[in-house]
Parts: C-alpha cells; sequence; structure tokens
C-alpha cells in the first residue's frame, strides 16, 4: 500500500506573485509583434460640420460651439461609406498584416476580434472576419469586448497562448464604425427638445472615429526580426463602471468624473508597476487616444515627456480598442532597433492595462 503522503503534490513555488499590489502582473518569454496595419476610414467629417448641426441647440441653451476643436482638441474624424462598414475595414487591415508579416492564413491558431461596434448581438464580429479571411477550420476565433481596452487585453491572451505552445501565430482585429451613434447623437442634439445636459452628456459621442487595425503574433524564437511583448500590469476600478454608459442608440458619460478616475486610477497602477518595470524613459508611450485634455493630464500625471506621445485623436478622434493600435502602425517607420515601447489603455468600466514592447 502507498501512503497518502507519497501521493501529496508539493505546493506549487511561483518566482513573484502577480498580486503583490493592487495590480496584476504578467510576463512574456516567447511572443514577438509580427506586424501592425491601420486602414483608414475614408469619409473625413470635420468638428466645424458637427457644431453647424447642432449650432441652434447651442444657442438656445447658451453653450458655445467649438468645444470638440478646441477642448477635446478633435478637429476631423472618418466615416466608412454607406457600402462599407467596420468588418470590411477588420479584414482588410488583417489581410495587410498577414501579407507584411508573410505568414499563411493556414497557419494561424487564434483570431481575436476586439470591436465595441457591432450590428447584431451573436454571432460574433469574428466569425465573419474568420470566413472572408478563409482561415482554417482549426483556428479559435471569438469576441473580446472590454470597452476600449479589447485589443490590449486581447494581446495579453494571444501572448499567454503562444507561450504555452497552444497555437504558432495569433491574429487581433479591431474595426470600429463611429457613423451610425454620431448620426442618431446629432439627430437628437439638434432637435428643438435637446437640454445643455443632452449636450454635455453626450458630448463624447461626437468625439469617435471610424477605423481599423489589426496585429500579428507569432513566436519570438522562430523569428527574430519581431518585436518581443515583455508583458505589463492590469488594474481595475470597477466601482466607476456608471460613469460611461452605450448602448445601440446611444452613449452618456460623466465626462469630469471619467477624468478624474481615469487619473486616480492610471497614477495607482504607475505607482505600482514602477516595483516591477522601469517605465520612466520609454522611447514611445501609445496611449489610448481620447482628447487633448486626457492626453495631457495623463502626461502630467505620470511624468511623461509628451514628445514622446504621439497623436492620432486631433485627425481619426477616438477610435475605440482599435485606437493604440492604428497609432503604433502609424509609428512603425519611426521606430528602430532597440527601442522601447509602452501601449496604454483604460477603457470604461473602468479597467488599465499597459503591455511593453522590445522593438
Amino acid at each position: 500500500m502507498w501512503s497518502n503522503e507519497t501521493f501529496s503534490p508539493a505546493p506549487l513555488q511561483h518566482p513573484r506573485s502577480p498580486h503583490l499590489n493592487g495590480n496584476a502582473t504578467f510576463r512574456h518569454h516567447d511572443t514577438a509583434v509580427l506586424s501592425v496595419t491601420a486602414v483608414d476610414a475614408p469619409v473625413v467629417k470635420t468638428s466645424a460640420e458637427f457644431d453647424e448641426i447642432i449650432g441652434e441647440s447651442y444657442d438656445r441653451n447658451a453653450l458655445r460651439p467649438g468645444m470638440l476643436a478646441k477642448l477635446a482638441g478633435i478637429t476631423e474624424r472618418r466615416w466608412w461609406r454607406e457600402d462599407q462598414n467596420f468588418v470590411d475595414g477588420a479584414v482588410e487591415a488583417a489581410r495587410a498584416a498577414l501579407e507584411q508579416a508573410q505568414v499563411d492564413p493556414a497557419k494561424v491558431g487564434l483570431l481575436v476580434n476586439t470591436s465595441v461596434s457591432r450590428e447584431h448581438l451573436e454571432p460574433s464580429i469574428a466569425v465573419s472576419v474568420h470566413k472572408n479571411l478563409d482561415l482554417p477550420t482549426s483556428c479559435l476565433n471569438f469576441d473580446i469586448t472590454n470597452a476600449c481596452l479589447g485589443f490590449v487585453n486581447a494581446m495579453q491572451l494571444a501572448a499567454t497562448m503562444i507561450d504555452a505552445g497552444q497555437i504558432d501565430y495569433a491574429l487581433i482585429v479591431c474595426g470600429e464604425g463611429s457613423r451610425t451613434p454620431q448620426e442618431r447623437t446629432l439627430a437628437r442634439l439638434s432637435s428643438p427638445e435637446a437640454t445643455a445636459e443632452d449636450i454635455t452628456s453626450q458630448f463624447a459621442t461626437l468625439t469617435l472615429g471610424s477605423g481599423a487595425a489589426a496585429m500579428l503574433l507569432g513566436r519570438a524564437s522562430e523569428h527574430p526580426d519581431g518585436h518581443r511583448v515583455v508583458g505589463g500590469v492590469t488594474r481595475a476600478a470597477t466601482q466607476h463602471h456608471e460613469l460611461c454608459v452605450g448602448d445601440f442608440t446611444e452613449m452618456r458619460t460623466d465626462a469630469q468624473g471619467l477624468l478624474v478616475a481615469g487619473m486616480g486610477l492610471a497614477k495607482e497602477l504607475w505607482a505600482d508597476a514602477a516595483k516591477e518595470f522601469d517605465w520612466s524613459d520609454m522611447d514611445r508611450y501609445i496611449v489610448h487616444q481620447v482628447s487633448k485634455v486626457h492626453t495631457s493630464r495623463t502626461a502630467e500625471a505620470l511624468g511623461l515627456d509628451p514628445s514622446r506621445i504621439p497623436l492620432t485623436f486631433p485627425t481619426y478622434g477616438n477610435v475605440g480598442p482599435a485606437a493604440v493600435a492604428i497609432t503604433l502602425a502609424k509609428e512603425v517607420n519611426s521606430l528602430t532597433d532597440g527601442d522601447r515601447v509602452l501601449m496604454m489603455g483604460i477603457g470604461s468600466g473602468l479597467n488599465m492595462t499597459c503591455v511593453e514592447i522590445d522593438w
């Protein structure tokens, strides 16, 4: 007879707990970014056009036009054509990512769509992208939705699966379309019934933009020219989950409350992250693109050099979870070997995640 003691497993020993502080810390050992691409929606809509549509409501409620350009710093954003949608953009970006990395679509083991935009509750957006790319039947595919944080969440998940040996390649996509919610919002805010509270609470909807992005991840050991995903941290502050709530018809936001709560979350994450990572002197900080106010406050609160924070929101608006990937894609040609890049996202809810890439 074997004694019970013979079968008692020794407790697992971890070199470092991921919960030593308020952050959850993760590290990756064999994942690299092989390509990242962006697709611009073709129809440009200026903030001046939006102001003109809402003009009478501004006057009636003693509000000044120009808030989108002066306060948010957004002069224009983009819409898809009427014969296009955000899925078309995601597919185009994905094809470009596969082509740039010269990876056979048949080798992709995971497809994650991270779009907030959707035309129906089911099936997933991922199945449409999977079908249009003619990916293999063995390719696991699904959506991750976590407000504007979905793309970086998908990077962490995909890198974990690659490190674990479950897949060789992961494709992350995001297509966002702001045309329909903005057309509906403009109609509401230009109506005779629109109040000052309506305008301020729905203001954030008018800062949104349309666009698409994709990223292909693979094994760093098999792609020495890839850009290694180092790891990062994530932190939740879900007591603020009611500050920004959107559905299929409208989005209402407590802009000031969201700004204050977001800055608080960012400072707490940053302070605890310093125990694990040295992010004080990165070559690029790819922050989520919200507005001029949010970006300047983030730089000030965390002590970041504003010249190292590339901006896309002035002409693209806030393209949801695609924003960080779009911004990174537009910086690729200016990055050199050895540059350290930090992708930083905050999503309504609130949640924040930072992911370091060794370029």
